[in-house]
């Protein structure tokens, strides 16, 4: 059965049955009518995938897994800020009249920043370093820059990845790791699209920098089930887990930047209905 399926049915366990209740306490989300969003929720969780034996992708509920890929390009390929140039409408809550979320995600990874060996924005930056130096151990993005907070519609919630490049033994080819470093995550909304957008990102990085995926780390300070949310994963987690699916990448694609949503592809992707009309706190 599927291990992203069991370790997410053993997070959602752990927040219900020990994990802290903000109800009665002040906190900033709100529900469309006005409701205080409390949660239950656990610090400091860490959740460990090889992205060399399965993909991540839950079987319990179907993961959108083109909309996730355009979301992730979005910020990565296309590093915009824009809804305009994004495909679904997940960001519309935060985009002013123009379309802008503010100096936030896409905005961050295009900014230039000077180097020894030159101009660099990050996603240049990594790609870089993962073909000329891969052993170093500063291979890293970082979207929460202070100085630009109050521009931005919302602070990141994904705002850090760590890449690190391991030599196994016997393999011809090196081995990209990850770390998502995450400093909120609502576990039923986002938990599994993240997870499975930071695991395509290694496997397309993996493949245009002629190395193989290993292990994707996901780090997350605060893991929270919203309290409308809670039946929603009660019933969620009571469902059986079926084997998880392949990923297919396109084999032709060598440059990051020619990967489109169309690339990605879940093979023998089997998953219990979906869930609809999730509630989303903003």
């Amino acid at each position: 059965m599927s291990y992203a399926d069991n370790l997410f049915i053993q997070m959602c366990r752990d927040i219900i049955e020990t994990g802290t209740d903000t109800r009665g306490e002040k906190v900033r989300p709100v529900w469309e009518d006005g409701t205080p969003a409390y949660t239950i929720k656990k610090f400091g969780v860490v959740n460990r995938y090889d992205l060399a034996k399965e993909f991540p992708a839950l079987t319990l509920r179907r993961t959108a897994i083109k909309s996730c890929t355009d979301e992730l390009l979005w910020i990565w390929q296309r590093k915009s800020n824009n809804i305009q140039d994004l495909n679904s409408h997940i960001w519309d809550s935060w985009a002013d009249e123009t379309g802008s979320i503010g100096k936030a995600y896409g905005y961050q990874m295009q900014k230039k920043h000077m180097y020894k060996e030159g101009l660099f924005d990050q996603v240049d930056r990594v790609i870089y370093d993962l073909k000329h130096n891969p052993y170093s151990r500063r291979i890293l993005t970082n979207l929460y820059v202070h100085e630009d907070l109050h521009e931005m519609h919302l602070y990141p919630c994904a705002y850090s990845m760590t890449f690190n490049v391991t030599k196994e033994a016997g393999q011809e080819k090196l081995t990209l790791n990850g770390i998502l470093n995450q400093r909120s995550n609502d576990v039923l909304a986002a938990n599994n699209w993240n997870v499975c957008q930071y695991s395509i990102l290694l496997h397309m990085l993996a493949q245009v920098c002629d190395m193989q995926v290993g292990e994707f780390v996901h780090v997350i300070a605060d893991a929270h089930i919203y309290d409308r949310h809670v039946p929603m994963i009660e019933e969620l987690i009571q469902r059986e887990p079926f084997p998880a699916p392949r990923l297919w990448l396109n084999p032709e694609i060598k440059d990051f930047y020619d990967f489109t949503r169309e690339d990605v592809k879940l093979l023998d992707y089997q998953t219990h209905p979906q869930i609809t009309e999730i509630p989303v706190a903003i």
